[in-house]
């Protein structure tokens, strides 16, 4: 089947999309972007979090004809201009990572979390970031990331 939906501000369209592939595998096999992380394939990690209509979803579980005509956004579509945007940069700065495999999948996640709620407790960022895991254990780091990047956004 083609497919056609906008990916990181760009109209995208594939010919010849089996129904039953993963947005995780046209992301990453047919349009090379690997910041989508392929980890557990069950949903259950959140390191293949990607946007989709400004709502974060697992691209492991999600089948790829379901974001037709949608708006997808993965990390490679949030800095601007050689510019982090103001969660990256959170991040980094507050240094919520060590390998860096699982923050892609929490970067977009936070955007989701500070679209829906601007100033989120720590226990309702604990709550919304409960999908995605760090194997590294980075968890106070990210904690601190999510409030910096709140401060941000809201001032």
């Amino acid at each position: 089947m083609r497919l056609e939906f906008t990916l990181n501000g760009q109209l995208i369209a594939l010919d010849e999309v089996s129904p039953s592939t993963t947005l995780l595998t046209v992301l990453r096999d047919h349009l090379k972007l690997t910041g989508t992380r392929l980890t557990c394939g069950i949903g259950m990690c959140g390191a293949c979090t990607v946007l989709v209509d400004g709502e974060a979803m697992t691209a492991c579980l999600l089948l790829a004809p379901i974001v037709a005509g949608r708006t997808v956004t993965t990390i490679e579509g949030l800095a601007q201009d050689g510019e982090l945007d103001a969660v990256q940069q959170a991040y980094v700065e507050c240094m919520g990572f060590q390998c860096g495999y699982c923050t892609p999948g929490f970067i977009l996640t936070t955007h989701a979390l500070l679209k829906e709620n601007p100033h989120p407790t720590d226990e309702q960022i604990k709550a919304y970031l409960a999908g995605n895991l760090c194997r590294c254990g980075s968890y106070y780091k990210i904690m601190d990331a999510v409030k910096l990047a709140s401060e941000r956004m809201n001032s």
